[in-house]
């Protein structure tokens, strides 16, 4: 299940998306306008901010900004970013493997052999996404 941090974080981008320009757009406008909760979001956008997805400006007229083109955000990356592993199982992931306890032998494992293809499948769709091609557009 999709966690509320990753919903709330590309409703976020999308947001921040349709902005014209480098306009910083403030914590409190993504908050009220997507009805995130302001603190959570901050701890969102500071995580996006550090893998460098967002940049930021102090002051009056501070806030965040794409530091990257719509086009070049591909969503495997924000996933992995504000979701972690997008492995269903530690013994199919790819960045984050580990050896089931209760497997004697992962190669005839039923439930890896199906987890496997989710995984790839879900890769699939994530990585030949990116923001621009999600419906950020008002």
């Amino acid at each position: 299940m999709l966690s509320k941090k990753t919903k709330y974080g590309i409703k976020a981008l999308c947001y921040i998306a349709r902005v014209k320009g480098d306009t910083p757009v403030q914590v409190g406008e993504i908050a009220k306008s997507e009805q995130i909760p302001q603190k959570f979001l901050e701890s969102i956008l500071l995580s996006l901010r550090k893998a460098g997805f967002l940049g930021s400006k102090k002051g009056k007229h501070g806030g965040y900004y794409l530091r990257k083109l719509p086009s070049e955000i591909i969503m495997a990356d924000v996933m992995r970013v504000l979701e972690g592993p997008i492995a269903m199982l530690p013994c199919v992931s790819l960045n984050f493997y580990e050896k089931c306890d209760d497997c004697p032998n992962e190669h005839a494992c039923s439930v890896h052999k199906l987890m496997i293809q989710v995984r790839d499948n879900t890769l699939n769709v994530l990585r030949n996404n990116t923001l621009e091609d999600l419906s950020c557009k008002k």
